[in-house]
């Protein structure tokens, strides 16, 4: 393979960008939060209401690292309203999760698990 085939990103590599997104999105909250926002852009407390457990500032936490890894914006009607979205590329992966939450409530269904 020539060198101009290598790919630009390996989340294999440890010093890889594509490394340290990979975590947020695969982590506990950040893969809730797209998965919920895959169905639109929705405010802050709609998020927070459709995901049982997390706390505000875990939700605030999240949602900040989902738009500086360019998967989410924030966008505001007026301050006190936020709305935040998914961009392009925040669609595709939370198609992906989306995929993946879908598996997993599937397998849970016909029998696996707890």
């Amino acid at each position: 393979m020539s060198d101009s085939a290598v790919l630009p990103y390996d989340v294999f590599a440890k010093k890889c960008p594509s490394r340290q997104v990979f975590e947020h999105v695969t982590g506990k909250w950040g893969a809730l939060v797209l998965g919920c926002l895959d169905s639109g852009p929705q405010r802050f407390g709609e998020i927070r209401s459709q995901i049982e457990g997390i706390s505000d500032r875990m939700l605030t936490q999240t949602l900040r690292t989902l738009c500086d890894d360019g998967l989410a914006v924030r966008t505001a009607d007026s301050p006190a309203h936020p709305v935040y979205r998914l961009t392009e590329a925040g669609e595709d992966v939370a198609a992906a999760v989306r995929t993946l939450i879908t598996a997993v409530e599937d397998a849970m269904t016909n029998g696996a698990g707890v």
